[in-house]
């Protein structure tokens, strides 16, 4: 499993103690120093820098991928491209009508409507929302889309990082 931007950690943790081998991506990775002996730990400047976790010159296959909070639409179609066969993107960050209530204001860090939908071409949408939440307050856009198996499963490969 894949935490992407991890941050404090929150689901990189919540992930491993529930005995799931995860790999957790941050630029900074202080919030999470205590996750080293359970989780990967890639620091990396995924904005600025190769993406760090290729085999061959392609994203390394997750069972799971994991986004929360964070937008760098660059990135996004090599988010999706590291879904394993079978495995699922959870994702949800900010969106449009944000800036009306608060922080993050600016349009690059604000999802478009539908854009989450159009970035998991390719994928089995299971679920999707787009609106305004409370508690606090914000909008959203968020979703859970699955890669198919192939037609014909070969043995996963393992890679080491």
């Amino acid at each position: 499993m894949l935490d992407v931007a991890c941050g404090g950690g929150r689901h990189a943790s919540w992930l491993a103690e529930r005995g799931h081998a995860v790999t957790a991506v941050d630029r900074d990775l202080s919030g999470v120093a205590d996750l080293s002996g359970s989780v990967s730990l890639v620091q990396a400047d995924i904005e600025n820098a190769t993406w760090p976790l290729l085999f061959n010159g392609t994203p390394i296959p997750f069972n799971a991928v994991v986004v929360t909070n964070y937008l760098w639409r660059p990135l996004l179609p090599t988010l999706v491209a590291s879904v394993a066969p079978g495995g699922v993107l959870l994702y949800e960050t900010f969106a449009q009508g944000n800036e009306t209530v608060g922080r993050p204001a600016r349009p690059e860090f604000l999802l478009r409507q539908g854009e989450l939908l159009q970035m998991c071409q390719g994928l089995h949408v299971v679920a999707f929302e787009d609106g305004y939440l409370d508690a606090p307050p914000r909008y959203v856009q968020r979703i859970v889309a699955a890669r198919a198996y192939a037609a014909t499963r070969t043995t996963p490969a393992l890679y080491t990082l």
